[in-house]
């Protein structure tokens, strides 16, 4: 049996709050989403929280968190904890019908079980990314379905909620490829419609093993505390396994729900690639709104201003690098005054100080003559270029950006005196000064 085509398409994701929400599951989550909305159809989020001892609250926030985070959201929401009634009606429909029994576990365990009478025959189903797929079910015998009336097990209280709430398709992992003919033994046994199956590529390492810790973070949550964007995430995890067929790599989630197609899902793993990642996200926070991403970047750092977050912006992948390069004292002259050696002002070969000092008077001498209101680097550098032209650039631009950086190497001189404004830049060419 299947759906009829004209019904309305129901995906949904179906995480088991066992430990937090990874790059896999939120894939899944997405295709999920973007294959409903596409169709003008619904998207359900159902935790499967019959395993009592494994389950946590903690790690179902986190699933939730995380998929508000990206922008996934569900049009309807269940609790497999919340449903055993469903199930014991289902079940006792089983026994009734004689379709299952009740039976003692092997091994001479006491307790008793529910199990579904297998027919032994072969199983086939069209997978829309694999095609057609076989089983001979012979070898999964009579197997257990429920502890109790009371204690579903995990196929047939899946197979029980898609039918609920009415799922048309079933996109979920290439590992769930061996659970389907146990669902589709259950579906036939309650005489129930068989879904539309889907089964996506495993996530691969750079080595082509399965997607493990080693190859970096898996939590999602872990991707936000590192200083990923959302948008940048979600734009990653749609190229694992798929691809439109085009140049473009830069999609907005509508421009993902409009261009999505199962069809155009390989069979073969995806590659996670953390350069990949790092590239993407670093374009979405060139093209950030500067008041988005002021706010973003105000945790890593002391404090900010836009120009100083234009400098940034062009440096870093993530918004953790920001805090790395703090760490790094590479930003510090940004929020203080640096301190260094007095001798450190002295360009090469240069052995009098006293010339030094002569040289940032005439610097400070041509800063004063820049109007505040106009203090650009167009506009310092058009005033300076001169003087630097007549003494040595060397000369010139060492010391003042020693006295602005306190660094050998830093961003282009020019930029960072608009970034630290007029008085700021007078003060510390003061301070150099001084120290001579």
């Amino acid at each position: 049996m299947s759906n009829n085509k004209n019904q309305q398409v129901i995906t949904r994701f179906a995480p088991s709050p066992t430990g937090m929400l990874h790059v896999g599951g939120a894939r899944t989550a997405l295709f999920n989403y973007l294959f409903a909305k596409q169709n003008n159809g619904k998207f359900i989020l159902r935790i499967e929280d019959t395993d009592k001892e494994r389950s946590k609250k903690e790690f179902e926030e986190d699933m939730i968190n995380s998929l508000k985070w990206l922008g996934i959201n569900w049009d309807e929401f269940y609790r497999q904890s919340e449903r055993t009634e469903i199930y014991k009606k289902y079940l006792e429909k089983l026994l009734k019908e004689g379709m299952a029994y009740i039976s003692e576990e092997l091994e001479g365990n006491s307790k008793s079980v529910i199990r579904l009478r297998n027919k032994n025959k072969k199983i086939s189903f069209d997978d829309l990314i694999r095609g057609k797929i076989e089983f001979d079910t012979t070898e999964l015998s009579d197997f257990v379905i429920a502890k109790n009336k009371e204690t579903p097990l995990y196929h047939f209280a899946v197979v029980v909620d898609d039918s609920e709430v009415g799922v048309t398709h079933v996109i979920r992992g290439e590992d769930h490829i061996s659970n389907t003919p146990r669902q589709i033994l259950i579906q036939e046994a309650l005489g129930l419609p068989r879904p539309i199956y889907a089964h996506i590529p495993l996530i691969l390492g750079s080595d082509r093993s399965k997607l493990s810790k080693r190859h970096g973070e898996s939590s999602v949550m872990k991707y936000k505390d590192l200083g990923y964007l959302p948008e940048a995430l979600v734009n990653f995890i749609a190229f694992l396994g798929w691809n439109p067929g085009t140049e473009k790599e830069i999609y907005s989630m509508e421009e993902l729900i409009k261009d999505f197609s199962l069809k155009k899902i390989q069979k073969s793993g995806a590659i996670f690639n953390i350069a990949r990642l790092d590239w993407l996200n670093k374009e979405y926070i060139k093209k950030a709104d500067p008041d988005e991403l002021k706010e973003w970047i105000e945790p890593y750092i002391p404090k900010s201003n836009s120009k100083i977050i234009n400098l940034l912006k062009e440096r870093i992948n993530k918004l953790s690098d920001i805090k790395n390069l703090y760490e790094a004292s590479e930003l510090n002259y940004f929020f203080k005054q640096p301190e260094y050696e007095k001798e450190k002002l002295l360009w090469r070969e240069e052995k009098d100080l006293i010339n030094t000092k002569n040289i940032l008077e005439k610097i400070i001498e041509i800063i004063k003559s820049v109007d505040e209101k106009n203090f650009t680097q167009e506009n310092i550098k058009t005033v300076i270029w001169p003087y630097t032209e007549e003494k040595g650039r060397g000369n010139v631009l060492w010391p003042l950006r020693m006295a602005l950086t306190g660094l050998d190497k830093s961003p282009d001189p020019f930029r960072v005196l608009e970034i630290l404004g007029k008085i700021e830049v007078l003060k510390r060419l003061e301070y150099a000064k001084m120290k001579i």
